[in-house]
């Protein structure tokens, strides 16, 4: 804590987030209408912090697309959404970086401001699609969006890109 009782927000604090559920199917809406959708693989919410650089993006997504949380023939979890040609949703979420240490308002001063995280997430989102070999769905960045799906297993993953 700094003397003027301000928390100061290094790297350490600030990783990208990245929340992994393994799907039946997940669809993004807007306004009432479906934007995107997949049918079987992973939809990904993502926090993209006011620090991280491609180094971290491409960390992510490679983790991402390698992650053997998909089920083999045994129904063991031991292939990649990559080896079940499965889909990819990504969905822009700066909630995950909520700082929630003081108070009960949570303070999101750890995310990235638009002109910084619109052209990360992009970036993200090219990377998973060459790493994966598929286009990836997306949502609209800061728009007011429903997100629904059927989660499989259920499987849920969270991933900071500061543990590589």
């Amino acid at each position: 804590m700094s003397t003027t009782g301000h928390y100061y927000f290094s790297s350490y604090f600030c990783p990208m987030k990245l929340v992994i559920q393994r799907v039946k199917k997940a669809s993004v809406s807007i306004g009432g209408k479906v934007h995107s959708s997949i049918e079987q693989g992973l939809l990904v919410l993502a926090g993209i912090s006011h620090d991280d650089t491609s180094r971290d993006l491409e960390y992510a997504a490679n983790k991402l697309v390698q992650l053997r949380i998909c089920a083999d023939e045994n129904g063991v979890m031991n292939r990649s959404v990559k080896d079940v040609d499965g889909a990819i949703l990504v969905v822009s979420q700066f909630t995950l970086l909520a700082q929630t240490r003081k108070g009960n308002r949570p303070s999101y001063i750890a995310a990235a401001r638009p002109e910084v995280a619109i052209p990360l997430y992009e970036q993200f989102c090219q990377l998973v699609t060459v790493l994966s070999g598929k286009a990836v769905a997306t949502g609209v960045f800061g728009a007011d969006m429903e997100v629904a799906l059927i989660n499989d297993g259920p499987v849920t993953i969270v991933l900071d890109s500061r543990e590589k």
